[in-house]
């Protein structure tokens, strides 16, 4: 499972959530937690295909830090 990082946008942001990926450098937002989380896992899988896809490597799950049940949620 990939390390996830969610984050509270500012109160004057249409969208309230954003997530990303640091393992893969990639990240997607949502209108709440669950549709930010299921956002990116959707990133996720579609990136990971897109670099297989096109040879070139994956990085390690093992290079998270913990696992995606684990979410942080930071004030921005």
């Amino acid at each position: 499972m990939r390390k996830i990082i969610l984050h509270r946008s500012e109160p004057d942001e249409e969208i309230p959530y954003w997530v990303e990926c640091p393992s893969l450098g990639i990240a997607s937002h949502g209108e709440s937690i669950d549709d930010a989380i299921r956002m990116i896992q959707e990133a996720i899988e579609l990136h990971i295909e897109d670099l297989v896809a096109h040879g070139e490597p994956v990085p390690p799950e093992d290079a998270d830090e913990f696992p995606l049940e684990q979410i942080l949620v930071l004030d921005a």
